[in-house]
């Protein structure tokens, strides 16, 4: 096993053993099968796209796999290894459509090689035997650290990408060029390319291409739902049976919602849930009464208190406790061995532990925090806040948000939330608001101090908002009085950065520590290239960032 995908590496260097996420070395193995596999699909669905065919379920298939793999998503090894088999078969339709589609073109289909070639074991031992060969530890030594760090940048871009591209799909919305360059990148991964500037030139095209996934979810999330609005959200237990539901499926929230309702079972959000109470065709249904807890990584100690079911709709889980291992259940690409899966059609199951527990026996004394900041809601009071900016009541704006985690140092977004000047905004998104979120930081003019602009795909939202500042002040983004200040954990939040870095945005300082992924000689170019910085002290950054 050697993994370094997400901010928890072992030692900030790779987890061997074991993964600090709760991933056994087995189903590590299994993922990166799933990969080298997906590669190999890449390579014929990629020729066959130069040649006008494509297919859907291919294009499907693909998505829903490199979601699989994102860390806190799937931890059942037995399901990993069914989709390794799947892929073998997709890799084979994929062939068939390339060789079908070079003769229609009268040209002679390529031999490709490669990950186009792999054929799983028949059995699980076997293909843990065939891992060893193709994971992260083999490519370090043929290709180098810098040229398989950036590849694996790249991965764990389009396993970013694709988290977003499936909740999109879901709900009705797709891009053919999405599924276009997620076959060109794995087709270019298959080739273990080594050329540094050729790597960083398809890294920032992942960039470029999230950032048409993200319009593409916000367009799908306020089709279905509307623009959110500035909603107060309760974050106090009201008495009854609970749901609690974590994850950032807004389609799986809304068909609990609708298959509970009239059943006296009030629903709960957790985690990146939070921001569906902005949304008006989710909030309309009364029994969605508020949020629980906070950051996925206290969900140990808060779905243990929790007197309700438990419904995980994708990542994060982590390794659930027994005591209330039967009643928690994972549903869509989320697994993990031992915990009851449901189909998103129904959630009887769901429905029934609930009401089967005691739920909250009063009502506790109401407290309430505000979300709903997306971009329509913020540029619809632009004007407001251009004007305040003009008059010196605004300084400047701070986007400090992203991944929460367990490791140490993410106190420093609470320091530096805390101590920012009161003539200063701050714009927050995804689970990283946990740090500071409940905390009064008062409003400036009528303006909100905190913006909670919404989960972590709403950093898409957050890119518009500072697109239109800079219209509106006839400035370079680079110039606003806006900084940002990002946590990062898994691989939506590179995928991000990414798109940030494709956007040209300089001067991001990011923590809590650095991708292990990224060696000193990468790190360097991304600093001479766009003044990427690591995090020191809230103080001292902050006290940079203001010139004092």
């Amino acid at each position: 096993m050697y993994c370094y995908q997400c901010e928890q590496a072992a030692g900030g260097i790779g987890c061997t053993v074991a993964g600090v996420c709760g991933k056994d070395a087995r189903t590590a193995a299994l993922q990166d099968l799933l990969i080298h596999s997906l590669k190999g699909i890449g390579q014929y669905a990629h020729r066959a796209r130069m040649l006008g065919v494509v297919d859907g379920e291919i294009d499907v298939f693909v998505v829903r796999s490199l979601f699989t793999t994102l860390t806190n998503v799937n931890f059942d090894g037995g399901r990993i290894a069914q989709m390794v088999n799947e892929a073998a078969k997709m890799r084979d339709k994929a062939r068939a459509m390339y060789e079908a589609s070079a003769g229609s073109a009268g040209r002679k289909a390529q031999r490709v090689d490669g990950p186009a070639q792999f054929k799983p074991a028949g059995d699980e031992d076997g293909m843990l035997n065939q891992a060893a060969d193709i994971g992260v530890a083999a490519r370090k030594q043929r290709l180098g650290d810098d040229a398989a760090g950036l590849g694996e940048l790249l991965t764990y871009g389009i396993k970013g990408m694709a988290a977003y591209a499936d909740h999109a799909h879901i709900l009705g919305q797709d891009d053919d060029a999405v599924y276009a360059f997620l076959h060109e990148a794995l087709d270019f991964l298959a080739g273990e390319p080594t050329d540094i500037g050729a790597l960083l030139a398809m890294n920032l095209r992942c960039g470029e291409v999230n950032l048409k996934v993200m319009a593409l979810l916000d367009a799908a999330n306020t089709g279905a739902y509307g623009q959110p609005v500035p909603t107060p959200v309760r974050v106090t237990p009201v008495a009854g049976k609970a749901i609690l539901v974590s994850g950032h499926d807004l389609k799986d929230l809304e068909e609990l919602l609708k298959q509970t309702q009239g059943k006296g079972i009030n629903v709960y959000t957790h985690g990146e849930m939070l921001p569906a109470h902005g949304y008006p065709q989710l909030k309309k249904h009364p029994h969605l009464v508020g949020n629980y807890g906070g950051a996925w990584q206290d969900q140990a100690r808060e779905f243990d208190a929790f007197p309700g079911a438990i419904l995980m709709t994708t990542n994060c889980i982590q390794r659930p406790r027994e005591t209330y291992k039967a009643r928690i259940f994972t549903t869509g690409l989320v697994g993990w061995p031992g915990v009851t899966h449901v189909d998103k059609s129904d959630f009887g199951p769901v429905i029934d532990a609930a009401l089967a527990q005691p739920g909250f026996a009063a009502d506790e004394p109401e407290k309430t925090i505000l979300v709903g900041f997306g971009h329509d809601a913020v540029l619809g009071v632009a004007d407001k806040v251009i004007e305040a900016v003009k008059a010196g009541a605004i300084r400047r704006f701070f986007l400090i948000g992203g991944c929460d985690g367990a490791k140490s140092g993410r106190n420093y977004y609470t320091e530096f939330a805390q101590a920012l000047p009161k003539d200063c905004v701050i714009l927050t998104l995804a689970c990283g608001k946990y740090r500071f979120n409940k905390l009064d930081f008062g409003d400036i003019g009528g303006i909100p101090r905190l913006l909670d602009v919404g989960q972590c795909n709403d950093a898409y939202s957050a890119i518009q908002i500072a697109l239109a500042l800079s219209n509106a002040f006839k400035t370079p983004v680079n110039d606003l009085p806006l900084s940002l200040v990002l946590s990062w954990y898994e691989q939506k939040a590179v995928c991000i950065l990414l798109t940030l870095l494709h956007l040209g945005i300089r001067n991001i300082r990011i923590g809590p520590s650095l991708p292990a992924f990224l060696t000193p000689a990468v790190v360097n170019v991304l600093v001479e290239k766009f003044a990427l910085t690591p995090i020191t002290t809230a103080q001292e950054d902050i006290k940079a960032i203001l010139g004092e």
